[in-house]
């Protein structure tokens, strides 16, 4: 038997000699001329060697000859314009909603997104919606309210409330950016986007002047001015209805409690009650107590102010420009009946308009930007009406937010800004949200400010909307350019600034750059948060008035006069006596007793500072402030702990900027 080895190469012989018996060559070399009677036709010349050949085609299907132009090497098609493309059909403006929808839906139940990516990305959705359908835009935030299981979808987010809103502001919104997050951080989905950098070359005409011009010297003569606001007047109050409701807001026919839907709890008091605002019955009580509190029944007060804040806290959808309007005539007619007959120089407040909490800027552009112009018109026509303002001023504020500046014979200069430039709740203040004035009325108050500084006269700025203390009702960027402009102009220029709009008793003070160190030397200005006529919500009703060195126009004192809440019950069903208003307070006797300062000394920033100064050794004086900021409500929240700093830092941030950046979050309230 042979060996395997010696049997496999035997084998391997015998294949290759029977391979060399079929196969003839191994080698073969193609000739070098292309074979040309494979194709009967060419468009060029087969037999050259500089280019390949290009053989005449045709199609034996459609009996058509490829063109030339299809396979020419020396010109490419630059697109296809031949055959089809076809795109997905038009859908029709339901089916977008429909499809919008799913796709917000798919997005906030998405495990990958945390709930920022979610918010931004559902507003880009809606964007694109409201740009190719508008008036889908409506409807869509309706159902994603019912996806999210809110009630009262339709009568907040219908096309009559906040859905043709959002509809116009998601328009113009960069969804994706800055403008998403921060409106998404309104919403506590998003983190607070920084504050954008600001760049102040060129936005001030003339450097601060260094030395300060000479302060002014007091007179030694007192004005008497009136500070009142948010009266929030509601024709809608019905006396005995439920003032304990489970919906806002209460003392109102068409609401509940959910406890007792078919027993009245609490019945609404004929002068009010905590969770309610003001019925006439109240605010002819507050005005009827002003005079007589204040000194003023026979000569009346030098000039008063009045922060805005007109009309109830209406749901959005039972809103109108009539219901406005009705508020505006009532209530300047009462100011002007009790409180004249010298001047009430007013401002807008964010209930003053409809949709409430809404301002648009003009360069949105069309019927868009102009939309507010029959708030502006018919606020300023009254102001005009009552004989508060010069012609210049009232023209002015028709065709700018209702913003204007006036001189004062007595030489004070007031300027009075629509503070819902700035408001958080105004949804179209998201729209280029990284502008600090995007309005241009902080444009209008830099050049107002310029030229009392040229004059050398003094400013007082009112608005509404305070522009710091905890940083939630103001957006950060216009709220930081506020505070540039502050600094700069202040102390020489403003003596005072004046919001209102938290109902409560508060505070901010200005420091020079930016806050960097606070202390009395770099204290500049103080902004006074003034207590409301409403009690809503868990407060009492007061108002202020104020004793100003007629020089100087600083407040040399302040007394804040308020009614108790919880005793209007006990006034009910009779009519022999009303409501009881009486001195809560006087700002210097109150927290100026450990502070060494002159008796006609004005208090200003420097006396302020020494305030919260004496507050960080004495936390007792908190509990005092925390006390008066609810009107010494039996209702109010008491303040301990971490809520004792966080009031003096509030207390120290005139820009929302600041407030984030320094302050411990949510103890702003005394509700």
């Amino acid at each position: 038997m042979l060996p395997f080895s010696r049997l496999s190469g035997f084998l391997l012989m015998a294949f290759y000699q029977a391979r060399a018996s079929v196969i003839s060559t191994t080698v073969y070399t193609v000739p070098g001329a292309f074979p040309t009677s494979v194709y009967g036709t060419y468009w060029n010349d087969p037999t050259a060697t500089s280019a390949q050949p290009q053989p005449v085609i045709t199609d034996p299907v459609t009996n058509e000859i490829f063109p030339y132009e299809l396979t020419d090497p020396a010109n490419f098609p630059k697109n296809d314009t031949v055959d089809p493309h076809p795109l997905p059909m038009t859908a029709t403006p339901s089916q977008l909603m429909e499809e919008a929808l799913a796709q917000i839906k798919a997005i906030v139940t998405n495990p990958i997104f945390d709930t920022c990516a979610q918010c931004q990305a559902s507003l880009a959705v809606g964007k694109m919606l409201v740009l190719g359908a508008p008036e889908q835009g409506p409807l869509l935030a309706e159902a994603v309210c019912q996806f999210f299981n809110s009630t009262a979808c339709y009568d907040e987010f219908s096309r009559l409330a906040l859905g043709s809103t959002f509809s116009q502001v998601l328009s113009f919104l960069n969804a994706g950016g800055y403008d998403g997050q921060n409106l998404c951080a309104y919403l506590s989905l998003c983190p607070m986007p920084p504050t954008a950098p600001l760049n102040t070359t060129g936005w001030f005409a003339k450097p601060k002047p260094n030395p300060l011009p000479p302060p002014k010297q007091p007179s030694g003569q007192r004005l008497k001015v009136l500070h009142i606001s948010d009266t929030h007047i509601d024709p809608r109050y019905s006396i005995g209805s439920e003032a304990n409701c489970s919906a806002y807001m209460c003392c109102r026919d068409n609401v509940f409690n959910a406890a007792s839907p078919d027993q009245i709890v609490l019945p609404a008091s004929r002068f009010g009650n905590y969770y309610c605002d003001v019925p006439l019955d109240l605010m002819l009580a507050a005005m009827q107590a002003i005079g007589p509190l204040t000194g003023t029944e026979e000569c009346g007060f030098d000039f008063s102010i009045f922060t805005g804040d007109l009309t109830a806290h209406d749901p959005d959808n039972q809103y109108s420009r009539a219901y406005v309007e009705y508020a505006e005539v009532l209530s300047y007619n009462l100011l002007k009946k009790y409180v004249g007959p010298a001047p009430v120089y007013a401002t807008v407040g964010n209930h003053d308009t409809y949709m409430q909490f809404q301002m648009i800027p003009y360069t949105m552009g069309g019927p868009l930007g102009t939309q507010f112009n029959w708030l502006y018109e018919h606020i300023s026509s009254m102001w005009q009406y009552e004989g508060w303002l010069p012609e210049e001023s009232i023209a002015y504020a028709a065709t700018h937010y209702a913003a204007y500046a006036v001189k004062r014979t007595d030489g004070l200069k007031i300027i009075s800004i629509d503070t819902n430039l700035w408001y958080t709740s105004n949804y179209y203040s998201y729209i280029n949200s990284t502008e600090p004035d995007p309005f241009g009325i902080l444009r209008f108050l830099t050049d107002e400010l310029q030229a009392s500084e040229d004059a050398g006269e003094r400013v007082w700025v009112i608005g509404h909307v305070l522009s710091g203390w905890d940083g939630t009702q103001a957006q950060v960027n216009p709220s930081n350019l506020f505070y540039q402009i502050v600094d700069r102009f202040s102390p020489h220029v403003i003596s005072n600034i004046f919001f209102g709009h938290t109902h409560e008793d508060q505070l901010s003070i200005f420091y020079a750059n930016n806050g960097t160190v606070m202390n009395a030397e770099t204290a500049l200005a103080v902004s006074w948060i003034v207590p409301s006529i409403t009690p809503l919500t868990n407060l009492n009703s007061g108002f202020r008035f104020y004793e100003v060195d007629s020089a100087t126009f600083d407040i040399l004192d302040a007394y804040t006069y308020i009614s108790d809440v919880n005793e209007f019950p006990a006034l009910d069903n009779q009519t022999e006596v009303g409501p009881t208003f009486y001195l809560e307070y006087s700002t210097r006797d109150a927290y100026g007793g450990n502070i060494t300062w002159g008796a006609n000394d004005p208090l200003n920033a420097t006396w302020w500072h020494l305030v919260t100064d004496q507050m960080i050794l004495d936390p007792a004086l908190v509990q005092t402030y925390n006390t008066y900021q609810s009107k010494s409500s039996v209702a109010g929240l008491n303040c301990t702990g971490e809520c004792i700093p966080a009031k003096i830092c509030y207390m120290r941030s005139g820009s929302s900027s600041l407030a984030y950046q320094n302050c411990p979050a949510g103890y702003s309230s005394t509700e």
